[in-house]
């Protein structure tokens, strides 16, 4: 399981935007001598077994340019670092009960200038947020949609960054763990 990788790409599938085509986007990944590539759901979450590709992320932002006319950002991790952005949620508990209402921000770097206490500040009926070094985590127990904080999470942090909700976050971590070594 150590070469398991977890692809995340922001804003895939987005009301007709960024439109991937999830077999397409296997097939591709699996040119680069990826194996075992799988997909969960169609916004752009792969999982894949990675025997060492260099330059990983730079050749699959390329090639979705070049052959999907757009370059989203990118998130690669190996399992052991996703399972402990998922280990580290603050709000578990309230998204065993309701997985939609608490989301996990996966975040490119340390967003070290994000302004906590003006994001605090525009939280509403219960909202909570938490940040780490690799992630933002957010309960929004009226939904994300409804969610002033997470409309303002631009304004706030600095960093490249794309939301799951929990129960997709477990669900692409379930799907990992099956991902054979090779």
């Amino acid at each position: 399981m150590a070469n398991v990788k977890i692809l995340l790409l922001r804003g895939v599938n987005v009301s007709g935007a960024n439109r991937l085509p999830m077999a397409e986007f296997r097939e591709m990944l699996a040119e680069f001598g990826l194996k075992n590539v799988d997909t969960h759901i169609q916004s752009g979450n792969a999982v894949f077994h990675d025997p060492g590709v260099e330059g990983l992320a730079d050749k699959i932002g390329a090639a979705m340019l070049l052959r999907f006319g757009f370059k989203p950002a990118l998130f690669i991790m190996d399992l052991a670092q996703y399972k402990k952005i998922l280990t580290a949620n603050p709000y578990r508990a309230a998204g065993g009960a309701d997985g939609a209402k608490v989301h996990i921000v996966f975040l490119a770097e340390p967003a070290t200038g994000t302004d906590m206490v003006g994001l605090r500040a525009t939280a509403t009926g219960g909202e909570q947020v938490t940040l780490s070094e690799a992630a933002l985590y957010l309960h929004t127990p009226a939904g994300f949609d409804q969610s002033a904080l997470a409309e303002k999470l631009p304004r706030f942090v600095k960093v490249s960054y794309t939301a799951r909700n929990q129960k997709s976050a477990e669900s692409i971590l379930a799907l990992a763990e099956t991902v054979p070594a090779g």
